[in-house]
């Protein structure tokens, strides 16, 4: 009976360890961020794409999380409540936008300038940013959002350098050739955004929320 138990055990372990050849073990599982820092998941074969496929954070970073955030009310010519009132002057003098520049990338620019000011408060920079959500409502008179539009303003600010080179991709503004983008920037958050029926504010075409991460030390 002794052998008889042996000789099976012997084989059990034969066994396993075939097994174990065969299939994929733990130790070939996919391993989580190191603690304290974000790794972006970006689309393979693309030297500059727009945003990253997911993110995925380490144990124990410190995270920032900004509420929605929409345009400055900064084009005091316009009434107020209007789409126009939220042309950033700073950007365009007299509210006067460039050929083809759409109220929809203006207000896009306005706010992504708001959520710079946001991080710089707490210290954080765009560079730092690794979630963004979206919201875009349609244009007086069009009957879709401006998506386009927003992602022309996004790019001034994000996802603008070629990752093989390091080199700053340009970015056009309206119709206008591309030129150098208003902040360089290798930062791909992840990132959805949506159409919605109406802003919580009269006048606000776009509203965004950003999470980021505190830089390591």
């Amino acid at each position: 009976m002794r052998t008889r138990l042996l000789a099976g055990a012997v084989a059990l372990v034969v066994s396993f360890t075939a097994g174990a050849g065969t299939a994929a073990g733990w130790w070939d599982k996919p391993r989580p961020p190191k603690p304290g820092t974000v790794v972006p998941a970006l689309p393979a074969g693309q030297s500059n794409p727009m945003i990253a496929t997911g993110v995925g954070i380490g144990a124990n970073t410190p995270v920032y999380k900004t509420s929605g955030i929409g345009p400055s009310a900064l084009n005091t010519g316009a009434p107020a409540g209007s789409e126009a009132s939220y042309v950033d002057t700073a950007i365009f003098p007299g509210a006067a936008l460039p050929s083809g520049v759409t109220i929809t990338e203006a207000q896009g620019i306005n706010v992504l300038r708001r959520i710079g000011e946001n991080l710089a408060a707490v210290g954080l920079s765009y560079s730092d940013v690794h979630t963004m959500r979206v919201f875009l409502q349609n244009p007086a008179g069009a009957a879709t959002a401006d998506f386009a539009g927003w992602n022309r303003a996004y790019r001034q600010y994000f996802a603008n350098t070629d990752l093989t080179t390091g080199a700053y991709v340009p970015v056009p503004l309206g119709t206008a050739p591309p030129a150098k983008p208003f902040v360089i920037n290798k930062s791909r958050p992840s990132r959805f955004a949506l159409e919605i029926e109406n802003l919580p504010v009269s006048g606000w075409l776009v509203e965004v929320e950003v999470d980021a991460a505190y830089p390591q030390h």
